[in-house]
């Protein structure tokens, strides 16, 4: 099995994110046109964090790093927090 371009994966992938960029815009369009405020809203912070990171270059890890946009921090007692028992059977 012989290791793909990046001229090559860019040929395969193009249509698809190309799609995807497009659902995004307009996905941010009909939040636009919709009535209400949601500017404060902290996930819009997250999606301008990841379009950071999509728009930066040299960054070999992006994946990785939008992942840790979306996710939470860890916290010991996140059982706690998030009302999970230690169920011991």
């Amino acid at each position: 099995m012989s290791k793909l371009t990046a001229e090559e994966i860019l040929d395969r992938e193009y249509l698809q994110i190309r799609a995807w960029l497009l659902q995004v815009a307009a996905a941010f369009d009909r939040i636009d046109r919709a009535g209400g405020d949601v500017a404060a809203d902290p996930r819009l912070g997250q999606f301008s964090q990841a379009l950071e990171v999509l728009a930066g270059a040299d960054r070999p890890k992006r994946a990785e790093e939008i992942q840790l946009i979306f996710s939470r921090h860890y916290k010991q007692n996140w059982r706690e927090e998030l009302g999970v028992g230690n169920s011991k059977s």
